[in-house]
C-alpha cells in the first residue's frame, strides 16, 4: 500500500528557514518522481517542486532560489528545504509521487507569521 508520512512544519518567522521530509512506503522509490505540493486555506492545491528519479529538478516560480528539493533513495526519505520564507508560503505541505496516482499522506502544516 502506498503510503507517505510528511513531517516537519512549524510556526516561523518571515526570513526562517524549515525542512520537511516525507517517509514514502509502498512502492519502489529510487524509480519514481517525487513532488512536494501545498495547500493554502481557500486555494487549490498547486504543485511546489520536482525531483524526477534522475535528472533536473523544477520548481513553482514563486519559490525558486529559495526552496531545494533532494532525496535519499536509501531511506526512501524526500526532503524540501525552504529558507526565506515569506507569509505566502504558509499552507500544509504534501508529498506525492505523481505517477501512482491520487495517494496523499496527511501532510504537515507551514505558518509563516511574525
Amino acid at each position: 500500500q502506498v503510503q507517505f508520512v510528511e513531517s516537519g512544519g512549524g510556526l516561523v518567522q518571515p526570513g526562517g528557514s524549515l525542512v520537511l521530509s516525507c517517509v514514502a512506503s509502498g512502492f519502489t522509490f529510487s524509480s519514481a518522481a517525487m513532488s512536494w505540493y501545498r495547500q493554502a486555506p481557500g486555494k487549490q492545491r498547486e504543485s511546489v517542486a520536482f525531483i524526477p528519479s534522475s535528472g533536473t529538478t523544477t520548481y513553482l516560480d514563486s519559490v525558486k532560489g529559495r526552496f531545494t528539493i533532494s532525496r535519499d533513495n536509501a531511506k526512501n526519505t524526500v526532503y524540501l528545504q525552504m529558507n526565506s520564507l515569506r507569509s505566502e508560503d504558509t499552507a500544509v505541505y504534501y508529498c506525492k509521487a505523481p505517477a501512482l496516482g491520487n495517494y496523499w499522506g496527511q501532510g504537515t502544516q507551514v505558518t509563516v507569521s511574525s
